[in-house]
């Protein structure tokens, strides 16, 4: 078996088995396209059946100096995931980085901001601010509540259809990693800001291929994740935030936020959409005086 191969096939696993985004595919793809370059410059003709132990240990030592701990560590996973895709698919018995270990590193505890910033952010938004006759303030003033009170990936928000409100019922349908779609909920005030800019909206010639995306540039088409981070850029430096802020900050607050006024982990962990619910604990050490108030609220012994 061939390195393209090997990697065509593995893509179509994680596409069609996985369900995982383009972005995650691609990411583990570039994984393996490191270790192939690695064994081209070296002039080693080994593989992907038979490459063994000793190999992967001299490719991962010639990247280390090159990498920090975190990413080195990300780049052990994805090539161990895909030599163990090739042992499921029973091209190999064994996998090469078994005997490898991952660098410890220290669990990155995510960045947040206090419901004074936010409302500071908000307040920065220059309602007034039109180009080329659209009126963007009010659209960035929806893009900032929903980010925050909804809990969105930028891909999500950028993605967030018109036929995906449902405002009757109090919710919005997101469409999250692997195309899985979740229902969150939606307040009155998000929902006032997103119809004032679907009342602007109306009067956007809207592109062809984005009919039904919900918020727009001025030329009518859809925005891109760097525009958001734009966005964010200019009201944080604005309103003199001394903050490192990007778009994934608001779903943190958001996820905080509700963890420390008594959500239920497995509710936000529903919100946030992952899979998995030790994601969702991370949020359980931003803040650990929540553990003492659940503790005194409910241990019978307090």
């Amino acid at each position: 078996m061939k390195w393209e191969q090997a990697i065509k096939d593995y893509r179509n696993y994680l596409q069609i088995e996985r369900g995982l985004s383009k972005n995650s595919i691609e990411n583990y793809s570039y994984d393996i396209k490191k270790l192939i370059r690695y064994l081209n410059k070296n002039s080693i003709a080994v593989s992907p059946v038979n490459i063994d132990n000793d190999i992967v240990k001299q490719f991962i030592y010639s990247i280390s100096k090159s990498i920090n701990a975190r990413s080195q560590a990300r780049l052990i996973s994805g090539l161990r995931n895909f030599f163990d895709y090739l042992i499921f698919e029973n091209y190999r018995e064994t996998n090469p980085l078994d005997l490898i270990e991952s660098p410890r590193i220290g669990r990155k505890l995510p960045d947040t901001l206090s419901v004074n910033d936010i409302d500071n952010l908000i307040n920065a938004i220059d309602l007034s601010y039109q180009y080329n006759g659209v009126n963007l303030g009010e659209r960035n003033r929806a893009i900032i509540e929903t980010l925050y009170s909804c809990g969105l990936r930028v891909s999500e928000l950028i993605e967030l259809k018109i036929s995906d409100l449902f405002f009757d019922e109090g919710f919005i349908k997101v469409t999250g990693k692997g195309d899985k779609q979740r229902f969150v909920p939606i307040g009155p005030t998000t929902q006032k800001y997103i119809t004032i800019w679907r009342d602007i909206r109306n009067h956007i010639t809207v592109d062809v291929n984005s009919k039904d995306i919900l918020f727009l540039n001025y030329k009518g088409k859809k925005l891109t994740r760097a525009m958001i981070f734009t966005v964010i850029k200019k009201l944080v430096e604005k309103s003199g935030l001394n903050k490192n802020v990007s778009p994934h900050t608001f779903r943190h607050s958001f996820a905080t936020h509700l963890l420390e006024n008594g959500a239920d982990l497995r509710a936000i962990q529903m919100m946030l959409g992952h899979e998995s619910i030790t994601t969702t604990e991370i949020y359980m050490h931003v803040d650990r005086s929540h553990l003492s108030d659940v503790l005194n609220k409910f241990h019978p012994r307090k």
